[in-house]
Order: C-alpha cells, then structure tokens, then sequence
C-alpha cells in the first residue's frame, strides 16, 4: 500500500533533532502519526478499531509506515483498554523500542498548539480540552478539562463535575442514563417538583432505585467529568435521542442543531456553581439542572432551552479560563477535543476570551476530535525525549 500519511505538518522551532516518533491515536476516529526530519505526517482518521475492518486496516498503515522508518520510539493514549495502545505496547516490546504512554487531554492540546506552531520550550497555555471521555490521571473519565500544560507536561487546574455512567459504556449508547446521574443527588427534589414534565415521568419508568444503588456503590458507574456527556443529558432531557443513539455525538449534534434555530436571539442563560476542590476548580451543573427543568415545566421551546444551554457552557468556560489565566499568569487557550466541532462553542467562546486580551489557538491542519490526538502524543514524546538527551 502507498503511504497512509498523507497530512504533512512542518513541527515548530525546537523539533529539528526530534527522535524519529510513531504514535498510534486512540480507538475513535483513530489515526497515526510519525515524526521524521522535524516534520510530522498524519493519517486521515481511520475510524473506530473495535470494527474488524478497521483495526486490521490500522494494523496495515501503522506495518507500512514502519517498513519506511527507522523509529526509535511508540507513543500510546494512556487507556489500558485500547486496541491502538494495546499493540504500541505489543510493538514497542518487539521491537525494544522506548515506549511514552500520553494523557489523552494533553495530547489533545499539544496538539493544538503543534497545529499553531508554538516552539518546544513555549509558555505554559491553558488549555481546554472538551470531549466525550479520556482515561484520567487519578484513573477517573476525564471530558471537562483545563489543564495549564507545555509540550512536556501538564497540571489539571480545572474540571467539570465528575458525574456518574450509570452502566458504563451504555452511558455513551443511552443518553437517558446521563440524565438521570446528574438528577439523581437531586432526585427527591426533582420527582417531587417536576413530576408533571416527560423527563421525569420517563425515567420513572426506568430502574431508578437500582441505578441510585449502582452510584452509591461505585458499581458498573464510573464517575466521569465529561463534557459530551454532560451534552448528551441535556439533549435527552428536552427529547432529542432520549432512549438511543445510534452514532457517536448524535444527541449532542441534534441539540446544537435545536440552539441554532434561535441562538443569535436567546441571550439568557442558565446558573452554575464553581468550588475549589484540592485546588482544581469545579464546575456544577446542578442550579443549571433545576432552572432547565422549570423551562420544560413551563413549556419552553426546546430550541430556546437548547440555546440556553449553550449559553451556559460557553459562560461558563470563560469565566473559568479568564480566572485561570489570572491565577496563572497565563495569556494563551488552547481549545481541544471534540465537543470543538460545535460551530456555537467553537465561534462564540474564543470571541468572549479575545475580548479579555486572550490569544486563542484553534485547530487548523488537524482536526479537534480524537482523530488529531496522534500528533499531540508524537510531540509530547519527542519533547520529552528531547529533554532527557540535553539531561
């Protein structure tokens, strides 16, 4: 087969001597990328490796690349799970090569700010990185996430609440479940006040006690600070893909899609509270969640609760960002991660930060979601690699 890279990215100043680095993406929109002669060269994004044809298709681009180069070292995501990091592991062993295991979130920035050709040794920039799920550092699910990093490291300095996936995986299949976690801590509340409205009356005729059980215990109910599916609660909440969806991002789309029908005229938003925890700064959702609720009571059109919710989020990353930045002393956001293919948050959120004096960077050669995240981990591995030769 021809060369599976086909997205060429000139790295910035300081990469020259870059050790020759293969990295292998993630599972979703997987793709791979090898940095050669300070150069890196992408894949398109291949698509989700659970699918037979598409792992043994990756296996084949990654073979073929390495039949062409001389790499001397893998980068991996640090989910143990992974079909991509389960073969770097493989690969590295057989091949006794040095092996860099990569914070999904970090990944996504440094890629981003790759894609913006800031030099190696750069600032630090706060950095948002917003998608449906990355294995966490605290082995948490992270989603929500502002991290203050460089090329070489990071710190998390912010997060979105970590929520409960009631079942797991199924919590990404349905989006009800997503629903429910974030009303059950408010759920006497909730059931009691709002019992007149179709959410409510819908997930009563779910197994409500026994998902409560599952969130005490921990069971089978990862917490996870996602923003995707904080996006996907929302979007059952109002009765776009409530029971199902049958595609990644498909409920957070159809609801975007609701917000866009009215978004330039709705200028309210909803409430939210921030908390220091451990010194990472928390965003809740639950004030957001009461208000919502009573918009549905009172018959809201679900575009105006859609672009109110939008409202929300775009508020809330920045004022949070602003007071990073301060706290910081930081003057760069770096913007990352799927939930950045929303044309609402991705125009209207880097208009808000500028008009505090910040400087924005956006994805631009490679994309926002997970299929960009190869050049993130390339970079982050040959920077550290770079600092242990000058050590």
């Amino acid at each position: 087969m021809g060369s599976p890279l086909t997205i060429s990215v000139a790295l910035p100043a300081g990469f020259e001597a870059a050790a020759e680095t293969l990295a292998l993406g993630g599972e979703l929109k997987s793709s791979i990328c090898l940095i050669r002669h300070g150069t890196a060269g992408l894949s398109v994004a291949i698509g989700d490796l659970e699918q037979e044809d598409i792992y043994r298709h990756f296996l084949a681009s990654a073979e073929s690349v390495l039949t062409a180069c001389k790499a001397e070292q893998i980068a991996i995501d640090r989910h143990p799970d992974y079909l991509s990091t389960k073969y770097g592991q493989q690969l590295a062993d057989e091949l006794s090569l040095p092996l860099q295991q990569v914070q999904h979130h970090h990944a996504h920035i440094a890629a981003v700010m790759a894609d913006n050709n800031l030099p190696l040794d750069c600032k630090s920039v706060l950095g948002i990185a917003l998608d449906g799920l990355g294995f966490g550092e605290d082995g948490t699910i992270w989603g929500g996430e502002f991290l203050l990093a460089d090329y070489r490291g990071f710190q998390r300095v912010g997060r979105f609440q970590p929520v409960a996936m009631p079942g797991g995986a199924a919590a990404i299949h349905e989006p009800w479940r997503n629903t429910l976690a974030h009303l059950l801590p408010l759920w006497d509340t909730v059931s009691t006040t709002f019992s007149d409205t179709d959410i409510i009356r819908f997930l009563n005729n779910k197994p409500v006690a026994m998902m409560h059980s599952m969130l005490a215990s921990g069971l089978n109910a990862p917490l996870a600070s996602s923003c995707g599916r904080l996006f996907d609660a929302v979007a059952a909440a109002v009765g776009l893909y409530r029971d199902r969806v049958d595609c990644e991002a498909q409920a957070a789309i159809a609801l975007e899609q609701a917000a866009s029908t009215c978004f330039d005229r709705e200028t309210a938003r909803y409430n939210y509270q921030t908390s220091d925890e451990n010194g990472c700064l928390q965003l809740n959702w639950r004030p957001m969640w009461l208000e919502l609720l009573g918009d549905i009571q009172n018959g809201t059109d679900t575009g105006v609760i859609a672009a109110r919710f939008h409202r929300t989020i775009i508020d809330a990353l920045h004022v949070t960002a602003v007071s990073l930045c301060r706290t910081h002393r930081v003057d760069t956001i770096a913007l990352s991660g799927g939930v950045f293919q929303n044309r609402l948050i991705s125009t209207h959120l880097p208009q808000a930060l500028q008009q505090d004096g910040l400087s924005v960077l956006q994805h631009h050669q490679v994309p926002a979601h997970d299929g960009g995240i190869c050049l993130g981990q390339a970079v982050v591995a040959a920077a550290i690699r770079l600092k242990e030769k000058v050590a």
